[in-house]
């Protein structure tokens, strides 16, 4: 490791919040508009309050982009002046079921009045509360001060502009009785927090008819959701017990509460299309598309397993990608025939509840929008505070996964870290457990790896053989050279380059629409001829071009997908590239890297991920031989730029080897 990095990476920290200190009244005046109470009582604890999550905000945001992403989400606009009275605007209020101007005008006008006698700025369509969905399973089993804890984060994030809405989630056995129970003790805890606290709603839910289809059938419909409006106007938190009226409304009983959730996203996201023929004529009510009552942003499963499990490890997955990896977990998890080691970690019963957990998420995000997530993580580590010191480890701090990925959208730890730099802190003794217990699951992109690895590993052709080239039929050229000068800021002489790699190209990885890109080569020292190198097992795989769409850059987890798909998929032995010295992206690559180097007399810097490479090794003066003679491709001020200056002698600079 460098000496003095912890002394560097104080001086980053210290940086990062000296240029985010113009955030700092901007995060206020945010939270300010959040909290309509004025009771003077609370204006001390609401005071201390804002000055931590300020502090949380910056801490937790690793650039100004995630810092400004998070408040241009979540920070609203403008209070308005007209404010909502029963008499003059309760026509304005969500339409409630399927034929919602009969619901709100037979509602007396009195009642109204008492339950909102204090006034609160009207909420519109075009300004829909932000919310997640929180499905908290065995909550008996949690103590009080586990439950205190949930609480907190719950109201922390509400401050922080994410309205929860909790479902509860017993076993099979489990009574009315026992909800009722469980429901009291949840919404105690978060009553502590000050106003406007919890609502306990609990028979907002009907059967669907079998007669009514859907694109996404569901067996419950919300039916009842005035309370649930008026709560989410209010900014408080509602607690959900999963029971439903039969469809005929002759009883109540317990549902699944992933049935629940379901419904809930479909009501709120303005999908729940239901029949319209009830038997009863209804001239003058619109039957126009139902709106969208509120923006679902996360859906929050608080499980005492944790996240999605990895069948190769002890860890869980900490971010998954479903359009590229849902059927391959899906395999994994149901095959009975685990590898042996791990079966005795992950019984049948364990098992069923990834399952579950991992289909809901692929049930729900395929219907709310792109930036919408999943968070699985166990009760106890959502519990934990917004940012907690770790004992014996002054350099790292713990952080709240479901507090942190709201201000960054990333999970704790980025997923293209290697496992083995994650599970311990950077003197490698204290094990950051509670962190792999967490998955982040995004709907995400797909991903495109010519040629396909599980056809077969990358291996080099021999010299004269045919491979793929970028001006093949299955690569767009104008959109990967669009993508490589938006993400570099440079003009690509797409000729020269094409005339470089062509002859050497082993593969490209492509994310989305072409939203991010690889393009891997296989390079020869340049004291080999190709057959001698070939023969010689000497070609080195090598990271040419590695490019993301500059407004992509920072969100989505377009670098990790690709990067993990490189390291893992195509180049498991290692790979190798290099970088300018000053390029800030650095210190995202050396984190990944197994080892980087200097190159004395130039301004590249040598990474790679190959394990146990040696200072003297035949294959560190391979790599160094490669980086120094790739010849760059860009025009600056209308001509080609040189190649990089050479250096006869080698002398470089080790500052990480593994």
């Amino acid at each position: 490791m460098i000496v003095g990095s912890h002394a560097s990476a104080r001086l980053r920290s210290v940086h990062r919040l000296s240029s985010s200190c113009q955030l700092v009244s901007c995060i206020r005046d945010h939270l300010s508009m959040r909290a309509p109470w004025s009771s003077k009582s609370n204006e001390k604890r609401r005071t201390e309050d804002r000055q931590d999550i300020v502090v949380s905000v910056l801490q937790a945001s690793a650039t100004r982009r995630e810092a400004q992403g998070y408040l241009k989400k979540y920070a609203p606009q403008a209070p308005q002046k007209e404010t909502r009275s029963a008499g003059k605007n309760s026509s304005s209020l969500p339409p409630f079921g399927p034929y919602p101007l009969r619901s709100i005008l037979t509602t007396p006008t009195n009642d109204i009045i008492q339950q909102r006698a204090q006034p609160h700025p009207v909420r519109t369509l075009e300004e829909p509360p932000n919310v997640a969905l929180v499905k908290l399973r065995q909550l008996d089993a949690l103590d009080d001060e586990a439950l205190t804890g949930i609480a907190k984060t719950l109201s922390y994030l509400r401050k922080l502009g994410l309205l929860s809405i909790i479902v509860l989630h017993q076993e099979l056995a489990a009574s009315r009785d026992t909800y009722r129970h469980q429901t009291h003790r949840i919404q105690i805890a978060i009553d502590r927090f000050g106003p406007p606290g919890a609502r306990v709603l609990d028979q907002i839910f009907m059967g669907n008819p079998a007669r009514c289809s859907n694109f996404m059938p569901s067996s419950l419909v919300v039916r009842f959701p005035h309370t649930l409006i008026r709560a989410l106007d209010d900014d408080a938190l509602v607690i959900i017990p999963p029971i439903a009226l039969t469809h005929d409304m002759s009883t109540a009983g317990i549902v699944d509460p992933d049935n629940v959730i379901v419904a809930l996203v479909k009501y709120l996201s303005g999908l729940q299309f239901e029949d319209a023929d009830d038997g009863v004529s209804h001239p003058n009510v619109s039957m126009s598309l139902p709106p969208r009552i509120a923006s679902v942003e996360r859906i929050i499963i608080l499980d005492p397993l944790g996240g999605i499990p990895l069948v190769h490890s002890e860890s869980s997955h900490r971010f998954i990608n479903l359009e590229q990896e849902f059927k391959h977990i899906m395999e994994e998890l149901r095959h009975e025939g685990a590898e042996e080691g791990r079966e005795a970690h992950l019984i049948d019963e364990s098992r069923r509840v990834h399952i579950r957990n991992l289909q809901l998420s692929q049930n729900v995000l395929a219907i709310l929008p792109e930036t919408s997530a999943t968070i699985i993580t166990t009760p106890s580590t959502a519990a934990l505070k917004a940012i907690e010191r770790v004992p014996a480890v002054a350099t790292r701090n713990r952080l709240n996964p479901l507090i942190h990925n709201l201000l960054t959208d990333k999970p704790v730890l980025s997923p293209s870290l290697p496992l083995e730099r994650v599970r311990t802190d950077q003197a490698g003794k204290v094990p950051y457990e509670k962190t792999h217990l967490t998955t982040v699951v995004k709907r995400g992109m797909p991903l495109t790896i010519y040629p396909d690895p599980t056809n077969g590993p990358w291996v080099p052709p021999r010299p004269g053989e045919a491979r793929m080239k970028l001006t093949d039929t299955c690569i767009d050229l104008g959109r990967l050279q669009f993508l490589i000068e938006n993400s570099f800021g440079r003009k690509l002489e797409l000729q020269h380059y094409l005339d470089r790699v062509n002859n050497t190209l082993a593969g490209v990885i492509i994310a989305g629409e072409y939203e991010g890109v690889a393009i891997l080569t296989w390079e020869k020292p340049s004291c080999l001829e190709p057959e001698a190198a070939y023969q010689s097992g000497r070609l080195v795989p090598y990271l040419d071009k590695f490019a993301v769409l500059q407004n992509r850059q920072g969100s989505g987890g377009v670098a990790d997908v690709v990067f993990n798909a490189m390291v893992r998929s195509c180049f498991p032995d290692g790979v190798c590239w290099r970088s300018r010295k000053d390029n800030p992206v650095n210190k995202w690559y050396f984190e990944r890297s197994m080892g980087t180097y200097k190159l004395g007399g130039t301004n590249w810097q040598i990474f790679w991920t190959t394990p146990h490479v040696l200072l003297d090794s035949l294959t560190l003066r391979d790599y160094e031989d490669v980086c120094r003679h790739a010849e760059p491709s860009w025009v600056d001020n209308g001509t080609l730029t040189s190649s990089i200056s050479q250096c006869p002698d080698r002398t470089g600079v080790i500052e990480k080897c593994f």
